[in-house]
């Protein structure tokens, strides 16, 4: 009973939702499971956001959405950016981030919403986000270089800064700490590098967040399990919102990535002679002018 409640929409509050997009005039965009307001919104005149500027948020109701949270958290201080996680049924994954322009601002969302009674059963948890920026990748090629995985990197995902390797006991191959310029980049690139080294190279590699020894703020609390909804709430109706229905995925790779030949005798994938299909659906280059595609320093 309750994994087909959890499948299910409130058309009610879905409802309220797409009347206050339309309302307002905000654009929310949904790509790889989040749905994201701002980064900046239209007309931000505020400062560009720095480190400890960003909440995290669990224990939402699933169908709370971005028409109670923006205007809640927004009641602080302007929000530069919003995250609501989301399950392909359009329901909410029970947690979200927000992020101000200021730190000030940021601890004084904690403070403020922190424990916040959003419906009864239902308090928010509100505290600051790690904003981790480090991905661990394992099961390189122990004859891995540096520079070659960097300029790798750089073709396939967006916000590569740099790229470190550790080889030693205990570690099977070679691993890379790879640095990105946000949170937000480096979990998007953690979605997309273990298709694309599958893909390109043929190659398995794991992928997982760099460990800090703290909680991960990726995932919800785990006393979010204790809010759940009550059984006397009337049965939900399966609806699929008209506005804000998931577009198709954009490209996981930038571009058909320009391939360094040394990498490729390294990993035994393609060599640089050969073009690499790009996934359906993206565009291709012809081969005169995939030999100019950059190379990323």
């Amino acid at each position: 009973m309750d994994y087909e409640r959890s499948q299910v929409l409130n058309p009610v509050r879905v409802q309220a939702l797409e009347t206050w997009v339309k309302n307002t005039k905000v654009r929310l965009t949904q790509v790889n499971g989040q749905r994201r307001y701002g980064g900046p919104p239209e007309r931000w005149d505020g400062p560009v956001p720095g480190a400890r500027c960003e909440v995290f948020i669990s224990q939402i109701p699933r169908d709370t959405y971005e028409d109670l949270l923006i205007p809640l958290f927004s009641s602080v201080g302007p929000l530069w950016e919003f995250r609501l996680m989301m399950n392909f049924s359009g329901q909410n994954r029970g947690f979200a981030y927000a992020k101000y322009g200021s730190a000030a601002v940021a601890t004084e969302a904690i403070r403020t919403l922190n424990g916040y009674l959003i419906e009864p059963g239902w308090c928010l948890s509100v505290r600051r986000s790690t904003e981790k920026r480090q991905l661990s990748m394992g099961g390189l090629p122990p004859v891995t270089q540096q520079e070659q995985l960097l300029q790798v990197l750089r073709g396939l995902v967006e916000g590569v800064e740099r790229v470190s390797l550790k080889a030693g006991l205990g570690i099977e191959g070679v691993s890379a700490i790879v640095v990105f310029t946000s949170h937000y980049a480096a979990s998007m690139a953690k979605k997309m590098l273990v298709e694309a080294f599958k893909k390109h190279f043929s190659l398995s590699v794991s992928v997982k967040w760099q460990s800090s020894g703290k909680p991960s703020p990726e995932e919800p609390m785990p006393s979010q399990k204790a809010f759940l909804p009550s059984p006397t709430k009337p049965p939900r109706l399966l609806v699929r919102p008209k506005h804000l229905s998931q577009p198709s995925p954009p490209s996981p790779f930038l571009h058909t990535p320009c391939i360094p030949p040394g990498f490729c005798r390294t990993v035994g994938g393609p060599t640089a002679q050969l073009q690499i299909p790009p996934p359906p659906g993206f565009y291709s280059l012809p081969p005169p002018l995939l030999d100019r595609l950059p190379h990323y320093p």
